[in-house]
């Protein structure tokens, strides 16, 4: 008893010390924030030649579509009513709808409270930061208008802050803007099943071409077909400056680049973190594809009844805190606009730089693939690619547990890493308790990278059994 109280008032002394160093870490941030806002302001106005917006503060008061208006091209539009924005791209055949996180917009901080009365610095040019955007009471009547913040986001225009080296860049010189995809095929070209893997987030498809494809047997790759892509922003993908990266605009690009473009009628699907809500969303569109879906640390919270789901998964994700170090990563990185981009611009820019110093310092025995996926990305995706996918999806992930649970015939695994960090293992559990079908099976001593990295050898075994087990579960069914 008395080493149980003992344990019990350190582990609460430990969270008070890290709420309370957590609460002058962050308010410091808060003001940095606030002034890179304004410091990134003018760096565009120099290199740019115009103002650039950004989501320090609530879009302004917006005009409202005239409709059946004749104007081609992009025009976004936000839909004040639930959680959500919706962004419209009128084309000249039709209207697309992509949701877009609250997310982008309401991050209060500490600041944000202290600083209430202070409304505009100038008007649409300097603003102010860190405002929580005020939502209008719901109404029968769905209010339609331009967000003009948004619509600045998604003018084509390159950024002086990001890398401009040829790996980065190849994608421009190309007509064709479909994904990177990196192929690992039988010799004779005779595969007789595919597999597609779906790297996480800052992350590549060197995340499985380094690990698993030199790794899997020679049965394996006699018979199977590796595709492993690189998402939108990502790696050798194109990157674009007029995306915002929502799931809709992640998913087209996967069905165009894979799906359709290899004429995949059934696949494998292995996926890694921000990867399993896009592979989930995938099952759902493709339920009688799948031939059976592997999840590695899948990122599911279950929101509470009531709750706003991005803002409950947001805060799951980055709890404001400055221990463990994954954690207050995560915080930084999904809470501050500007100085998750001064990180980007001093890594992502000089990724040649950070590689070349890494082979220096190991003398060339460490293999910088990981770096590589690490740093090959533009703000503008993984920022947007962090608030629209992983807590924008937030309160869909349940629906899609559901319709796989219900509607998917496929074998369903879950890998967790015991010392996952970044993603609890209670979100693998979450998933088991939605797909009661589920394997769960949880490495212990491995984190959120090291359950791949480190067991490849391993793990490539285990998702070769997956494979032929949901090969021959099938056959028995049509039997």
């Amino acid at each position: 008893m008395p080493t149980t109280r003992l344990k019990l008032h350190s582990m609460g002394f430990s969270r008070w010390l890290n709420r309370t160093v957590g609460f002058f870490v962050f308010f410091i941030l808060d003001i940095v924030d606030f002034l890179l806002c304004f410091t990134y302001k003018t760096l565009d106005f120099f290199f740019e030649s115009e103002w650039k917006p950004c989501y320090c503060c609530p879009p302004p008061e917006a005009k409202p579509i005239a409709a059946g208006g004749s104007r081609v091209g992009k025009m976004i539009v936000s839909e004040r009513s639930g959680e959500y924005s919706k962004v419209v791209s009128l084309t000249r055949t039709k209207i697309h709808l992509d949701e877009i996180s609250d997310t982008l917009y309401s991050r209060p901080s500490l600041l944000t409270r202290l600083t209430k009365l202070v409304k505009c610095f100038k008007k649409d040019v300097v603003k102010c930061c860190d405002e929580s955007k005020k939502r209008s009471p719901p109404t029968k009547k769905t209010l339609l208008t331009v967000n003009s913040t948004v619509v600045e986001k998604l003018q084509r225009t390159p950024r002086w802050s990001d890398c401009h080296c040829t790996f980065c860049t190849s994608w421009l010189s190309s007509s064709n803007h479909s994904l990177f995809v990196n192929v690992q095929q039988p010799k004779d070209n005779k595969a007789q099943e595919n597999v597609v893997f779906i790297h996480g987030f800052l992350s590549s498809s060197t995340f499985w071409t380094e690990t698993l494809f030199p790794n899997f047997s020679d049965s394996a790759k006699s018979n199977y077909r590796f595709l492993a892509v690189d998402l939108l922003g990502y790696g050798k993908s194109p990157k674009p400056n007029d995306s915002l990266y929502t799931l809709k605009e992640h998913l087209e690009m996967i069905e165009r680049s894979v799906i359709s473009q290899f004429r995949l009628k059934t696949f494998h699907l292995v996926a890694h973190s921000l990867g399993c809500i896009l592979a989930l969303a995938l099952a759902v569109k493709h339920p009688g594809a799948i031939k059976s879906l592997t999840l590695l640390a899948p990122p599911y919270y279950s929101v509470p009844k009531g709750v706003q789901g991005t803002q409950y998964v947001m805060r799951k994700v980055a709890p404001k805190e400055v221990w463990p170090p994954m954690a207050f990563g995560a915080s930084v990185a999904s809470w501050y606009e500007h100085i998750s981009r001064t990180v980007s611009l001093v890594l992502c820019k000089n990724h040649h730089l950070l590689e070349f110093l890494t082979r220096l310092l190991t003398r060339n025995r460490m293999r910088t693939y990981l770096i590589e996926g690490f740093l090959c990305h533009t703000h503008n995706a993984s920022w947007h690619t962090l608030h629209n996918i992983i807590f924008g999806s937030g309160s869909k992930v349940e629906a899609y547990l559901d319709h796989v649970r219900d509607n998917v015939d496929c074998e369903v695994t879950v890998f967790h890493g015991g010392r996952d960090e970044l993603i609890p293992v209670e979100c693998s559990y979450g998933v088991k308790r939605k797909v009661p079908r589920a394997r769960i099976h949880v490495v212990p001593d491995k984190d959120h990278i090291t359950i791949v990295v480190g067991r490849q050898k391993e793990f490539a075994r285990e998702l070769e059994l997956i494979w032929r087990r949901s090969t021959t579960s099938q056959l028995h069914s049509i039997n």
